[in-house]
């Protein structure tokens, strides 16, 4: 005995004739017509007020014991910051996030 085909009478989805290739010209000029966005990569951003790309940063992998993650957000002069410390003290971002803490902590104390 055979399984009936679930999908044996769904004959809609047949191609309805032959289908006419269109030129990549033709679906850019559409795009840009109707006001549809690229998604190729864009040159460097020059307008006031956007960043430029981000700085690429050597990957950090440092076994602390820290198993929990926070998310942020910050200014990019925030962000430059916090690494740049983390860089030149060679401690991993937890470790610099610890120690403002305490010295904010510190600093509030009568």
């Amino acid at each position: 005995m055979s399984r009936a085909n679930p999908f044996g009478d769904l004959d809609d989805f047949a191609p309805q004739g032959e289908t006419r290739p269109i030129a990549p010209e033709a679906i850019d000029q559409l795009a840009q017509a109707s006001g549809f966005p690229s998604r190729k990569a864009q040159g460097a951003p020059t307008g006031a007020g956007e960043s430029a790309a981000p700085v690429a940063r050597r990957p950090r992998r440092h076994v602390t014991g820290r198993n929990r993650q926070i998310n942020i957000k910050a200014t990019e002069e925030t962000i430059d910051t916090l690494y740049r410390i983390a860089d030149e003290r060679d401690l991993p971002l937890g470790a610099i996030l610890e120690q403002a803490l305490a010295a904010l902590e510190k600093a509030e104390k009568p």
